[in-house]
C-alpha cells in the first residue's frame, strides 16, 4: 500500500496545495508590481518635507509702509505644545477621532463613512485620516482618481513609519489650507481673529477646525451664519469624544469668537497693476519679494473715495456707472490708481485696460502742433462751420463765433476751430505730436482726430499731460522703484524715464497759458483751484465718455467717467462730473504744499488776439500731411525698458 493511499482522498491536495501555493506567490508578485506601478512617480519625499510654499509678493507703498501682499499666506510655524490644547482636540474630534490608535488608516472610519455616503445617496462623509490629509498637502496635488488615492495611502503609511503621532499632527496643523490664502492653524488666526494661534479661544479652535471640512462655505468673515453653525457641530463633537462636558460647550458656544474685521486694504487696483508688470520676477527662484511702489496711500485714499462718492451719488440723474482716477508725478511715478468705483464689484481696471475716446481732451496736442509751426495763444483762428470730404464737425453749443484766439479755441473746446487748426498744420503732423508725448498705438491721421477718435487709456491720456507739467520732459508712468528678494538683496532698481524733452519750453509756457484758460474762463471752471493749475475737459460722442485731464506742478491728474458697454450718459461732459471729482482730489493732494507756479502761468489772464495778425484760411492748397510712424516707441510694461 502506498503512502497516498493511507489516506483517502488525499489525491488532490498536493495539487490543490501546488495550486494555492502558486496562485499566492503570482498574487504576491501582483501586488508588488502594481504598489510599484502606484509608487513609481511618487514625489521625492525628502524634497517635499524640505520644500515650504509658494513665493509672497508684497507691495510697500512710497511711506515705506505694506499695502497689500499677494500669494500664499503662512502663519508662524507652531509646536504642538504650544498649541491651545483645544485645538488639536477639536480637530481629532471631528476629522479623525482614532487618529492615536490607528497605523494611518482607519478601516472603520472608510466603513462608516462608505455607509454614511450609502444611505445619503451622496458623499457626506470623507473616510482619511489626519495622516492621510498630511500626505495630500505634503505630497499629492488635488486630482481626484484611484491612482492617487493608493499613493495616498503609501504616502500615510510611510510617515507613520517615519514620524510619531505628535509630529504627524504638527506637520497637519502647520500645512493645512484654511481658506482666504491661509495655510496653517496660525496664518488663520491672524486672517480671521486678527491674532495669533496661541492667543485663541476654545470657541475660536472650535471654529478653525470646522473650516476643515469647506474653507470656503465656512468662512467666518464671508459667512458669520454657516461658520456658527459648523463651530457648534464641532463644540458637539468635542462632547462625543470626551475632551468637553456638555456644560463647557454651551458656555464657549455662548461666548462665542472675536468679531474681527480686517482693515479695508486700499490701492487694490494700484497693486494689480504692478503686479502684472513684475511677470518673470514672481516665479524667478520661487523668491519672496518685497516690491516698493511709488504709490501714496493718503492720496490712494482720496481718489478711492471721491471717485466711489460721485459716481455712487450721481448714477441715477448722471446715468454714469463707473469711474476711474490716475495721479502721477511729472516723472510719471503713479502716485494714486483708481480702476473703478468699487475693486470688490468689479476689479477690471478700466484705468489701465480700458481704451476709450477722449474727445476734446485730445486738442491739446492739436494746438501744440500749431504753436510749433509758428502759431502763438493770440493768434486768430476761423470759427465758421467746415466741411471735410463730406463730413461736417459742429460744436457742442452750436454756435459760431468768428474769429477767435487760438487760446480761446482751446478754453472754449470749439471743435471747428480745432479741425481747422488741425488740418492747417496736418493731421499727420498732430499724430506725431501726440505720439512724441506718450500716445501710444498707431495713431490715424484722419480729420476726426482734432476731436480726439483715437482710443487712448486714462493712464496714457494722463501721462502724455506731464511735459506741461514738467518742463517739457516725456514722461513713462511707472509704479515700481525697487524689488528686493527675502534676504533684502536689490533684484532691480529704476533707473531714469523717458526719451527726455520733447516739447520746448517756450510751447510748454503757451499751453499751460491757454490751458489755465480752460480753468479760468473755458469748459474747465468746475475744476478750478486755489493756485496755478492747467487742464482739458474731454466729452465723446453722445455722451459715451467725460474726461477731465490737468495739472499742477506738483500733480498730474486724470479723471474719466462712463459706462463698460458704452451706453451714453445723460448729457454728463468733462467739465461737469470729471471736473468735480478732479478738483476735489486735488484740493487734498495739495493740502498743506506752497503753492507753486506753471511755466506761463503767473496769474495772468491768457493773451488777447493780436490786430492783423493771419487768420487760418479755410481749406489750404496743399493737401495735408498723412503723418509718418509715431516717433515714439511706447514700452508696453515697464520691466522691458533698459532702465
Amino acid at each position: 500500500m502506498t503512502e497516498r493511499s493511507r489516506f483517502p482522498g488525499s489525491a488532490w491536495l498536493w495539487p490543490a496545495f501546488k495550486f494555492v501555493a502558486t496562485l499566492a506567490v503570482w498574487g504576491t508578485i501582483a501586488v508588488i508590481g502594481i504598489l510599484g506601478w502606484f509608487a513609481l512617480d511618487l514625489p521625492d519625499v525628502d524634497e517635499a518635507l524640505q520644500a515650504t510654499r509658494r513665493p509672497t509678493v508684497t507691495l510697500i507703498g512710497a511711506d515705506g509702509a505694506v499695502f497689500a501682499a499677494r500669494g500664499d499666506l503662512y502663519g508662524v510655524p507652531v509646536r504642538l505644545s504650544a498649541l491651545p490644547k483645544s485645538l488639536p482636540q477639536a480637530v481629532i474630534a471631528t476629522e479623525d477621532r482614532r487618529f492615536y490608535s490607528h497605523l494611518g488608516l482607519d478601516p472603520i472610519g472608510i466603513a462608516r463613512a462608505a455607509w454614511a455616503n450609502v444611505r445619503a445617496g451622496r458623499i457626506v462623509q470623507g473616510g482619511s485620516t489626519v495622516t492621510q490629509q498630511a500626505a495630500k498637502n505634503l505630497f499629492l496635488t488635488p486630482e481626484r482618481s484611484f491612482k492617487r488615492k493608493i499613493q495616498e495611502v503609501l504616502l500615510a503609511l510611510w510617515l507613520e513609519q517615519k514620524f510619531t503621532k505628535h509630529q504627524i499632527l504638527t506637520i497637519y496643523l502647520n500645512r493645512v489650507y484654511l481658506g482666504a490664502g491661509t495655510y496653517g492653524v496660525d496664518a488663520a488666526a491672524r486672517k480671521y481673529f486678527g491674532r495669533s494661534v496661541e492667543e485663541l479661544s476654545l470657541y475660536e479652535s472650535a471654529m478653525i477646525a470646522g473650516l476643515l471640512k469647506a474653507p470656503s462655505r465656512y468662512n467666518p468673515q464671508a459667512s458669520p451664519g454657516a461658520a456658527a453653525g459648523r463651530t457648534r457641530q464641532v463644540l458637539k463633537n468635542m462632547v462625543a469624544a470626551g475632551y468637553l462636558t456638555e456644560r463647557q460647550a454651551a458656555d464657549a458656544a455662548k461666548q462665542r469668537g472675536r468679531r474681527y474685521r480686517p482693515p479695508i486694504t486700499d490701492g487694490r487696483y494700484f497693486a494689480d497693476w504692478v503686479l502684472s508688470q513684475l511677470g518673470d520676477y514672481v516665479t524667478l527662484g520661487g523668491r519672496d519679494l518685497s516690491v516698493i511702489t511709488t504709490l501714496n496711500p493718503g492720496l490712494q485714499r482720496s481718489a478711492e473715495r471721491h471717485v466711489a462718492a460721485a459716481v455712487s451719488g450721481t448714477e441715477k440723474t448722471t446715468r454714469a456707472g463707473q469711474g476711474a482716477l490716475v495721479a502721477m508725478a511729472g516723472d510719471g511715478a503713479v502716485r494714486a490708481l483708481v480702476g473703478g468705483r468699487s475693486h470688490a464689484e468689479s476689479p477690471f481696471n478700466r484705468a489701465t485696460q480700458a481704451a476709450r475716446q477722449p474727445g476734446s481732451a485730445f486738442k491739446p496736442f492739436v494746438f501744440l502742433t500749431a504753436l510749433e509751426t509758428g502759431m502763438t495763444p493770440a493768434s486768430p483762428v476761423d470759427d465758421s462751420p467746415i466741411e471735410i470730404d463730406g463730413w461736417k464737425p459742429r460744436n457742442f453749443d452750436g454756435k459760431h463765433r468768428g474769429t477767435i484766439s487760438l487760446g480761446k479755441a482751446l478754453a472754449d473746446s470749439v471743435n471747428t476751430a480745432a479741425v481747422r487748426v488741425g488740418r492747417q498744420v496736418g493731421f499727420g503732423n498732430v499724430a506725431d505730436t501726440a505720439s512724441r508725448l506718450g500716445v501710444p498705438g498707431s495713431i490715424k491721421a484722419r480729420p476726426s482726430l482734432a476731436l480726439g477718435t483715437h482710443d487712448i487709456r486714462l493712464i496714457d491720456l494722463t501721462a502724455a499731460y506731464a511735459p506741461f507739467a514738467n518742463g517739457g520732459f516725456a514722461a513713462w508712468p511707472f509704479g515700481i522703484t525697487e524689488i528686493r528678494d527675502a534676504d533684502g538683496s536689490v533684484l532691480y532698481k529704476r533707473g531714469g524715464s523717458g526719451p527726455g524733452r520733447v516739447v520746448e519750453v517756450e510751447h510748454v509756457a503757451a499751453m499751460n497759458s491757454m490751458m489755465a484758460g480752460v480753468l479760468s474762463h473755458g469748459t474747465g471752471r468746475k475744476a478750478q483751484l486755489q493756485r496755478p493749475a492747467a487742464g482739458k475737459t474731454g466729452t465723446s460722442q453722445n455722451h459715451r465718455d467725460a474726461w477731465f485731464v490737468g495739472y499742477t506742478a506738483d500733480l498730474v491728474a486724470g479723471v474719466w467717467v462712463g459706462n463698460d458697454n458704452g451706453a451714453p450718459m445723460k448729457r454728463v461732459t468733462g467739465g461737469g462730473l470729471p471736473a468735480r471729482i478732479w478738483r476735489r482730489f486735488m484740493a487734498d493732494a495739495h493740502r498743506g504744499l506752497p503753492v507753486r507756479s506753471l511755466p506761463g502761468v503767473d496769474g495772468m489772464s491768457p493773451p488777447k488776439p493780436t490786430p492783423g495778425a493771419t487768420t487760418i484760411a479755410e481749406k489750404p492748397k496743399t493737401k495735408p500731411s498723412t503723418g509718418e510712424p509715431g516717433l515714439i516707441d511706447r514700452i508696453l510694461t515697464f520691466f522691458n525698458s533698459p532702465n
